[in-house]
């Protein structure tokens, strides 16, 4: 358990910001399976573009449970400001800056992770948003823009300074991408210098691993991302573990089915039926990772263009498998 301002957060669970990942549907399937806290794909913070589609269906947070958290993007102290305005004004209880993201299309507009070059224009952004709003700001950050320039510790003390409510720290630096070991280290050495809150991301695939990292840093609580792509039941199960050291049967065939069903009808109601069949190809494509060994049922999948023909075969697939499952 650990606040972020007057926000409790009691399971130290945290699904990360992923762009075209994390939307409303996805947030909710993972808070109801153990997340404790979920966060929203970044928006820019060019308001000019809230009125496209793309922006319209990030900024929408009807049913969430709260805190809503929503993460904005961008290099401009006055137009973060303005974009952490109005990001409350729909709905934002936690406002997350990212200086996390390595994609070179945000990197090569000076935001995400490329900021941490230049730490006067961080704790420019960083107190610029922190007085604009009225809720609690939270920082997202890797640990320095290249392995031989790790500032990440000069950062979270600017953070606390500027009055930055909690950091999520993924353990590499920019120009690692998503590649070579994560630095626990590092985390553990803000989680010591730091008062606030500390959430350790990075390679937490598996409920021991995140035990490990929550022991080994001390952090408050873990956030899990590409993890959760396919599996979200993975916050019920770390939380089980953390709780009594055990590990949670894998979920059954028909958990899965029915999940994944739920989630595929969540975002034919959310986007329309046009994309929300393109959309859920993708998370299919995860979803049936650990059981569709040739990808025959993926590639057949990906060819359907209406939520009637993917049911029908998603609920085929699954049927057949239970059946070969008994039989064995």
């Amino acid at each position: 358990m650990f606040h972020i301002g007057q926000y409790q957060i009691d399971i130290p669970l945290v699904l990360a910001p992923m762009a075209g990942v994390t939307d409303r549907p996805f947030r909710q399937l993972c808070r109801k399976l153990g997340a404790g806290l979920v966060v929203s794909e970044m928006i820019t913070s060019d308001v000019n573009l809230w009125n496209s589609r793309k922006s319209q269906t990030r900024l929408d947070h009807t049913g969430e449970v709260d805190p809503i958290s929503v993460q904005i993007a961008g290099g401009d102290p006055e137009m973060m400001a303005n974009a952490a305005v109005m990001a409350v004004q729909h709905g934002a209880q936690i406002v997350d800056i990212n200086m996390g993201c390595p994609a070179k299309k945000v990197c090569n507009k000076a935001a995400g992770s490329a900021l941490m070059k230049d730490e006067a224009l961080v704790a420019d952004i960083l107190q610029a948003v922190v007085a604009s709003v009225d809720v609690p700001v939270t920082l997202k950050m890797r640990t320095g823009w290249a392995p031989e320039h790790k500032n990440a510790p000069t950062i979270a003390a600017l953070a606390e300074q500027s009055g930055i409510a909690a950091l999520a720290i993924h353990g590499r630096t920019r120009r690692c991408g998503y590649k070579g070991a994560v630095e626990y280290d590092t985390i553990k050495t803000i989680k010591q210098q730091v008062s606030i809150p500390v959430l350790a991301n990075g390679d937490i695939t598996t409920p021991e691993q995140a035990k490990y990292v929550l022991d080994y840093t001390q952090a408050d609580g873990v956030m899990l991302g590409r993890a959760a792509q396919g599996r979200p039941w993975i916050f019920r199960e770390t939380q089980h573990f953390l709780q009594t050291g055990q590990l949670l049967a894998a979920p059954k065939l028909q958990e899965v089915n029915t999940i994944l069903l739920e989630h595929m009808l969540a975002l034919y109601e959310f986007y329309g039926e046009y994309m929300g069949v393109r959309i859920a190809r993708k998370h299919v494509g995860w979803y049936l990772q650990a059981h569709d060994d040739n990808r025959d049922v993926r590639r057949q999948f990906n060819k359907l263009e209406t939520p009637e023909e993917q049911i029908t075969l998603i609920n085929t697939f699954f049927t057949q498998s239970l059946g070969k499952e008994t039989a064995a």
